[in-house]
């Protein structure tokens, strides 16, 4: 009797287990310089690494703006083509048009890690991003997509 509630446990908790996701973005805004004791420990420790060695307040401003991280993974197709991580968006600015930035992977590498920044002048003239879209290709197909609620 012990054994048959030892197995509906463990089906009830793989039952639990969705599919692992193949993309995960996180994102990052960096609004000022100033270092404020006030902030979240990780918050603090996310602008010191982004600027880390710009040493004049122009530098310093330039690395301001919108910082996008990409996880993804796929391993079932490994080795059947190049992977690609398209970045989609839409600035304050710009209007309606959409911009790209993709990054490539070789078609051995079955998981990794894209960034993507909006920063500096790009950032100060062209206003926020306000929608994106993140695509995960290998060989040119889709395979797994996130995007901003304000995405269409």
């Amino acid at each position: 009797m012990k054994h048959c509630y030892l197995f509906l446990s463990l089906l009830g908790l793989g039952a639990c287990a969705g599919p692992d996701s193949q993309l995960t973005v996180k994102q990052f805004y960096l609004r000022d310089q100033v270092e404020d004791d006030l902030d979240d420990p990780m918050m603090r420790g996310e602008k010191s690494r982004l600027l880390h060695g710009a040493v004049s307040m122009a530098e310093r401003r330039d690395r301001l703006g919108q910082y996008y991280t990409v996880l993804w993974s796929e391993a079932d197709g490994v080795g059947s083509g190049p992977v690609e991580v398209r970045f989609d968006y839409r600035q304050g600015a710009s209007g309606s048009r959409i911009k790209t930035r993709s990054e490539k992977f070789s078609p051995q590498t079955s998981s990794g890690k894209a960034v993507f920044s909006v920063v500096g002048d790009d950032y100060f003239k062209r206003g926020k991003v306000i929608s994106w879209k993140v695509t995960l290709l290998r060989d040119g197909k889709a395979l797994s997509s996130k995007q901003s609620y304000m995405w269409e």
